[in-house]
């Protein structure tokens, strides 16, 4: 996809591997919609170093478990932009848990990891598609986990989700097809304040990744240029 002036929302870009993708886009040329729920200094602090380097980008709060502020996301970013290219679903939330605890698993857990990781990319998806059909072009890249692959992470519901989205990918690429491309990828271990601090007690889930952490998340960054 040639960047320069595409319109591309990145959910969950205030931080960590959202904010170093909308980084890299806005520097290809994008005009990026930073999207946030809670780390609205973090949001702003990226829409600023964007702009200081000239590029175009504004930050949107909305929960992506929540239907009607995703529907109010994609529509303010159509109304300022003219469209809407691409879609980064970046968004998630874990819960701390070992493995072994099943007690500590409880509905609430479930839920609320599904609405946000689950749920909440479907949001997403759903509203951005009709835009992208009517151009008959787009790309949604969805951000899974090694976790969704090996069962091993943060916790067993957060596994569950990520493998979740991958399914579901596969299932939104059949559906979507030929217009608009849909992709996922699986990141192992990558420096974020996620990560800090967990490194001994999920030193599993690292040695899976198989990649060291500031290098996964440089790859992550340039994938999303051959999408």
């Amino acid at each position: 996809m040639e960047l320069r002036n595409k319109v591309v929302i990145i959910t969950g870009g205030g931080t960590g591997v959202g904010r170093a993708t909308a980084l890299k886009l806005a520097a290809a040329g994008a005009k990026v919609v930073i999207n946030y729920s809670r780390s609205e200094k973090e949001a702003l602090e990226v829409v600023q170093e964007i702009t200081k380097l000239g590029g175009t980008a504004f930050a949107f709060k909305a929960n992506v478990a929540i239907e009607k502020e995703v529907i109010e996301m994609v529509s303010q970013t159509v109304t300022t932009f003219g469209t809407v290219d691409g879609l980064v679903n970046n968004a998630s939330i874990t819960a701390q848990i070992p493995m072994d605890d099943l007690e500590a698993v409880t509905d609430e857990v479930w839920d609320s990891l599904f609405s946000v990781n689950v749920k909440g990319m479907f949001h997403c998806v759903k509203a951005v598609v009709p835009y992208m059909k009517k151009q008959q072009s787009g790309v949604i890249v969805n951000i899974g986990s090694v976790a969704g692959k090996t069962g091993i992470g943060s916790s067993m519901p957060y596994a569950a989700t990520k493998a979740a989205i991958h399914t579901m990918t596969r299932s939104l690429a059949i559906a979507l097809a030929p217009y608009i491309r849909v992709n996922s990828i699986s990141p192992g271990a990558v420096d974020t304040r996620w990560w800090s601090g967990m490194k001994t007690r999920c030193i599993n889930f690292q040695e899976t990744s198989h990649l060291k952490e500031t290098r996964q998340r440089m790859i992550l960054q340039e994938l999303f240029f051959f999408n």
